[in-house]
C-alpha cells in the first residue's frame, strides 16, 4: 500500500443550540472515520518508500459561518489530525496532507442549494487532481499542508 486518499465527510446545517446528536454525527463522520482509516493504513504505509495520506478537510472549517459549528469543528479536528500525523511521521518517507475544498459540485449540493451559481464551485475532477498531486512524487517534500481548493467561491 502506497497511498490513502481519505475522501470522507458529511454536512449538517444547524445553529449551535441544535441537537447534540448532530454534533456527535459530524464528529464520527468527519473526524473519527479519518482517524480510523489513517490508523488502519499507517502500518502498511510505513513499509512504503513513498507513502502518502491525503485527507479531505474543508475550507469552511477555517472560517465557519452561522449554522456550520458542528461541521466546522469536526473538519477542523481533521485538519489538526493531519498536522499531527505529519509531525509524527516526518522522520519517515510518509507524507500527510489535506485538501480543503469550498463547495464541491455534487448532485446533493446542487439539490440543497438550487439557487446557487454552480459554475463557481469546485468540480470533483479538480479536487481529485489536487489530491493526486499531493499523492505524487512531485509533492514528496510537502507534508503537513492544508491546501485550499476554492474554485471561484
Amino acid at each position: 500500500m502506497d497511498c490513502l486518499l481519505n475522501a470522507v465527510g458529511g454536512f449538517v446545517w444547524q445553529m449551535t443550540d441544535g441537537p447534540l446528536e448532530n454534533w456527535d454525527r459530524m464528529h464520527r463522520m468527519n473526524l473519527t472515520t479519518v482517524l480510523n482509516a489513517c490508523r488502519a493504513a499507517l502500518p502498511h504505509l510505513s513499509q512504503s518508500t513513498a507513502g502518502r495520506i491525503v485527507n479531505v478537510g474543508a475550507l469552511g472549517a477555517l472560517q465557519a459561518g452561522a449554522g456550520m459549528g458542528a461541521y466546522a469543528a469536526s473538519k477542523a479536528g481533521a485538519h489538526k489530525l493531519t498536522e499531527a500525523l505529519a509531525e509524527e511521521t516526518k522522520a519517515t518517507a510518509l507524507t500527510v496532507n489535506a485538501v480543503l475544498p469550498s463547495i464541491i459540485d455534487t448532485p446533493a449540493n446542487r439539490a440543497d442549494m438550487a439557487d446557487a451559481d454552480f459554475s463557481t464551485w469546485v468540480q470533483p475532477s479538480e479536487l481529485a487532481a489536487a489530491m493526486l498531486f499531493l499523492a505524487s512524487d512531485a509533492a514528496s517534500a510537502v507534508t503537513g499542508a492544508l491546501l485550499p481548493v476554492k474554485g471561484r467561491v
